[in-house]
């Protein structure tokens, strides 16, 4: 199984980066799809770089006909919820029909094993807790509808062409590789534990709770954490079932376990020793007052067990991430 080639799409993002390096450290060549628009060259590490769109077919035509690839990893969607009901049409063009452009290339060149970044957004609102794969799938808003209408393609493709896929629907991925080396950066930030990490090193003067009468034991929203290397375990773990001729699946990725938006705020401050100033503001539209996932599909099927499962843990190294990146700014270093 070694040595076979891996697409990695978006592979430059966040999560993309440490799934290149779980690969690298696997033993498999990997090769990085990625127009730069949200990721960053210098968090690869090492590997084949290829700069380019996903949803060009000139692009794809010279990757599957240069190089000889036995799976596709995708993680090149838009994901920022607000801006998907803003902006719509963008998460369609990218996130669905770039994807069929991906697919359809797939097809063409006979590659048939595809894992999906998906998310836990295409539950939409929780009907019960904590959420199973059986749990209806009613999006309310254009990135969960996008991340969907994917896994529906992803099913038919399979029916009509044999194309075999798993669907990892995330819920809140955090923490940072241990190295210190890669982990989360955004232009654009919107996710809790960067925001509180970034206030605790006077990057922004405040966190922002939106609702804190919500019906949960401190009033603030509850949310299902996962390490980032959790998840890129479990991927690799769907590539190794897929190389063995195993079957489609949807997994459920989280801990189930939830941690509200003051117990985050709060450990943060123990992790950091530092003051984290807080403003109470409204509720957001649409936000849910739990989110918790159900893993139990993916321990029992490919034997999933996630080793970062305490909140303070995963901080820990989203923590050293953020220092680091705050020292190599303040040494004048750029990121790309």
């Amino acid at each position: 199984m070694k040595n076979e080639k891996i697409l990695v799409v978006g592979g430059a993002g966040y999560i993309g980066s440490h799934m290149v390096k779980d690969l690298l450290s696997a033993g498999f060549d990997v090769i990085t799809l990625d127009d730069l628009s949200t990721g960053h060259r210098d968090l690869l590490p090492g590997g084949t770089f290829v700069k380019g769109d996903l949803g060009d077919p000139k692009v794809l035509d010279r990757l599957f006909t240069t190089h000889n690839i036995s799976a596709v990893m995708h993680f090149a969607a838009f994901s920022l919820v607000g801006e998907s009901v803003e902006n719509p049409l963008k998460y369609y063009l990218n996130n669905l029909a770039a994807t069929a452009t991906l697919l359809s290339a797939m097809i063409e060149y006979r590659v048939k094993r595809f894992i999906f970044s998906s998310t836990a957004a295409v539950y939409g609102e929780p009907v019960q807790i904590p959420i199973t794969e059986t749990h209806p799938c009613n999006p309310t808003n254009p990135y969960g509808t996008s991340k969907l209408a994917v896994e529906k393609i992803l099913c038919d493709c399979d029916a009509a062409y044999g194309l075999k896929y798993v669907s990892l629907r995330y819920f809140n991925a955090s923490g940072a590789d241990e190295s210190g080396m890669i982990g989360e950066r955004h232009a654009r930030e919107t996710h809790l534990i960067p925001l509180v990490l970034k206030t605790a090193l006077g990057e922004k003067e405040n966190i922002r709770i939106y609702g804190v009468d919500y019906p949960t034991p401190d009033g603030t929203c509850i949310r299902d954490y996962i390490h980032v290397s959790d998840l890129t375990h479990a991927h690799l773990l769907a590539l190794e079932a897929l190389m063995s001729d195993k079957e489609s699946a949807v997994y459920n990725l989280g801990n189930n376990q939830g941690y509200s938006v003051r117990e985050v705020i709060d450990l943060a401050k123990k992790v950091t020793g530092k003051n984290i100033p807080v403003i109470e503001a409204e509720r957001r539209p649409g936000d849910p007052a739990r989110l918790i996932a159900s893993a139990a599909k993916i321990k029992e099927s490919l034997g999933w067990q996630p080793r970062h499962e305490n909140l303070e843990a995963i901080l820990k190294t989203a923590w050293l991430w953020h220092q680091n990146e705050a020292a190599k700014g303040a040494a004048g270093g750029g990121s790309i």
